[in-house]
């Protein structure tokens, strides 16, 4: 039983209290009674509202659901639905225009466009490679995926394999005769670099030639008088050329190239949220004792790889000889965003004076920001936001009100932590059907704060269907993504983003790439985000990170803002199409039904196994086709709701989702076969506590607010962990 220590009027669990009394409070200026007042203050003037909130909600919901049972059968016509969700105060009233004025933001948020990452943060080895991930070997990307089919001769293999080598150079050599493309000539024939004030290109045969843009010229190493390092620059990303003509893959290249490395994951969000399996004071310790290493720039890791310890750390600063000589220095790292778990979900890490859990996003705020505090007021080598500022990304929000009251609560925790106005910036998560509808008005009420919207569509699919769970029966998932709202949605984020000013404040972004181990898929469609003018994407690995970066080199995303913008800002027919949901409107075939019920039922059953029993909040899961998929709580929340719907409206019926489970249930274990910590589901069903999750998130999705399932997987997560203490 977890020991409490009291202050004010909450009770801090022990491990937390001793956390930032030892580790997190020293150095940051201010006192671990100081912060824990601040929470203490927090709950009491902020948790009324929260609570509210709260009831908001399901107010709203409990009236759509009555008046789309009235209509049940009948088509809906967005205006009408409009003026319905408008009477009830769904719908807000849109305000005067305005522009966003967000300050000290840094570039790589402001005004550059790349990759993003999203790592959970109490995997300590996951979270420095991702930060770590601001640079990437574009040889190691292209020759370790299937970017470069594995044809004869050309495989992977053990060792290296010179076949492949050049296939990968070749490759390498067309990225850069698109990035920076020579005069006259093409990279493949390059055979030598002479340094100057421009780059002088020497060719086979001995011709010179230089970039068609001399300006893309900016840097350079040498060791001695040999040039190591050429550094060139598109779209405000870099490219770093390697050479080594003594290497093993440098003697393959005609200029002795042994690597190009590009500029890659440019921010990444460290996320207490949907990848994190978090429920108790011990775990909540874990993730703020690793977000505080990172922010202090001392978080480590040790594995094992082969036969030897790998130490991993935070990669220092590049340094380079500038183009004109001067020197010059490149971040060595990501820029961190954190995610705080959103404001429905409760925490036992902390009490109130009545004994009951606290919000757990008020004590998110309170401890990750005392633990910035150290890189907010470090003047050390390895820093975080070199513009003074944290960025906190806010999951799960319910339209403006909700954004006002995150406002509220980073004010207060500025002014108790002696921090200047508006350092704490908002990123708001467009992953809600009611913030999605009043985006506009949410980015109005954090107009000084907000660095970062975008389009979460899993999460956002989710609460899709649970909105419309009294509609009728929803269309089959793969049918979803190409249905007419998905496609308003997209659309509407960006182009309110671009109507409110938010490009050179803020990014708009868009979702995952689900399949980590489908780089050449990715490599030929992703391209569609940035060239629907989103200035960063999520892509599930370092790896990703460094292929996804030559999208950005491809678009110029800034101008792409601009034709866009051109094009006119949110519109009625594209809220026309948002307010369409996705219902069923053809007869499915026994076939087709059992398919679907299949592919959901063992998705479910994939991540809620590792989630209750390992721990695991994200993690590769094999789809029923033993595909590899990406799964957080977004997507099962999807699954779950869909199997909800179709019970609903009698697609199918319980007898067949639980017979469907059981034969799952053992897909799964099957595919778990080499996990000895893995524990069987089938046959003893009632034994499982993850099997048993899995029926709870399906038979009590109808009640769930909005379809979360965070609540069912804490639970059943606590009573696992109990089993075995």
């Amino acid at each position: 039983m977890t020991d409490y220590v009291q202050h004010g009027g909450i009770r801090i669990a022990k491990p937390l209290y001793d956390l930032v009394r030892d580790e997190i409070a020293p150095g940051t200026g201010v006192s671990p009674e100081a912060a824990w007042s601040l929470l203490d203050s927090v709950v009491q003037t902020l948790g009324p509202r929260n609570r509210a909130l709260l009831a908001k909600r399901d107010s709203l919901q409990a009236q759509i659901d009555a008046w789309l049972s009235a209509r049940r059968g009948t088509p809906l016509e967005p205006k009408a639905t409009a003026a319905f969700l408008h009477d009830i105060g769904y719908l807000v009233p849109v305000g005067p225009e305005f522009r966003v004025t967000t300050a000290n933001v840094d570039a790589e948020i402001a005004s550059l466009a790349g990759p993003q990452l999203v790592v959970p943060v109490d995997n300590p080895r996951y979270a420095l490679n991702a930060a770590n991930a601001r640079w990437g070997s574009l040889y190691d990307a292209l020759y370790g995926t299937n970017v470069i089919p594995e044809e004869p001769g050309a495989e992977k293999g053990r060792g290296y394999n010179p076949v492949r080598g050049l296939r990968v150079i070749a490759r390498a050599n067309q990225f850069l005769d698109e990035a920076v493309p020579l005069a006259g000539a093409q990279w493949q024939s390059v055979t030598g670099f002479d340094i100057g004030r421009v780059l002088g290109i020497t060719l086979a045969g001995g011709q010179k030639t230089g970039l068609v843009n001399a300006n893309q010229f900016v840097g350079f190493r040498r060791n001695g008088t040999a040039v190591t390092n050429v550094l060139l620059r598109n779209h405000g990303l870099h490219i770093d050329l390697v050479i080594d003509p003594s290497h093993p893959i440098g003697k393959q290249h005609p200029a002795g190239v042994k690597d190009v490395v590009l500029e890659s994951a440019l921010t990444t969000i460290m996320d207490c949220e949907d990848s994190v399996a978090a429920v108790d004071a011990a775990d909540k310790t874990v993730v703020y004792r690793n977000w505080c290493g990172i922010m202090r720039g001392t978080l480590q890791a040790a594995f094992t790889k082969g036969s030897t310890t790998v130490q991993r750390s935070l990669t220092p600063d590049r340094e380079y000889s500038g183009a004109d000589g001067t020197p010059l220095t490149l971040p060595g790292r990501s820029v961190l965003l954190v995610r705080h778990v959103g404001s429905h979900m409760t925490t036992d890490a902390v009490t109130d004076a009545a004994g009951q859990s606290i919000p757990e996003t008020f004590l998110d705020c309170v401890i990750t920001t005392l633990a910035a505090l150290h890189d907010l007021r470090s003047k050390g080598s390895i820093r975080n936001s070199r513009a003074g500022s944290m960025y906190i990304v806010k999951p799960k929000q319910h339209g403006p009100a909700e954004v006002a009251l995150s406002v509220e609560l980073f004010a207060a925790t500025e002014k108790a932590f002696g921090l200047p106005a508006n350092t704490l910036k908002i990123g708001i998560m467009d992953e809600e059907r009611r913030t999605t509808v009043n985006l506009k008005e949410c980015i109005r009420a954090s107009r000084e704060r907000v660095i970062f919207i975008n389009t979460g569509f899993l999460d956002r699919t989710g609460d899709e269907m649970h909105t419309h769970m009294e509609a009728g029966p929803m269309m089959p998932k793969p049918e979803i993504k190409g249905a007419r709202w998905l496609g308003a949605y997209e659309d509407w984020n960006v182009r309110v983003g671009l109507e409110v000013g938010l490009p050179g404040h803020g990014q708009i972004g868009k979702g995952m790439w689900a399949m980590p181990d489908e780089m050449r898929a990715m490599l030929d469609t992703k391209q569609g985000h940035p060239k629907a003018g989103a200035s960063c994407a999520w892509v599930p690995s370092p790896t990703a990170a460094t292929l996804h970066a030559i999208h950005y080199h491809q678009i110029d995303v800034a101008a792409r803002q601009k034709e866009i913008a051109k094009q006119g800002g949110a519109n009625e027919a594209l809220l026309d199409g948002i307010l369409t949901p996705p219902l069923l409107t053809r007869t499915l075939t026994p076939q087709e039904i059992q398919r679907e019920l299949d592919n959901n039922a063992q998705g479910i059953l994939g991540y809620v196994v590792r989630w209750v029993e390992h721990g695991v909040g994200c993690s590769k899961v094999p789809d029923i086709s033993d595909v590899g998929l990406m799964e957080d709580r977004a997507t099962l929340r999807i699954s779950s709701q869909h199997i909800a719907n179709w019970l609903r409206h009698d697609i199918v019926d319980r007898e067949q989702v639980v017979a469907t489970l059981k034969r799952m249930a053992e897909v799964v274990d099957r595919q778990n076969a080499g996990d000895r910590a893995y524990r069987n589901m089938a046959p003893a069903f009632q034994d499982s506590v993850a099997f048993q999750a899995a029926l709870d998130l399906i038979f009590n999705g109808r009640k769930e607010p909005n379809g979360y399932t965070e609540h069912t997987l804490a639970r059943r997560r606590r009573e696992f962990k109990a089993k075995l203490a």
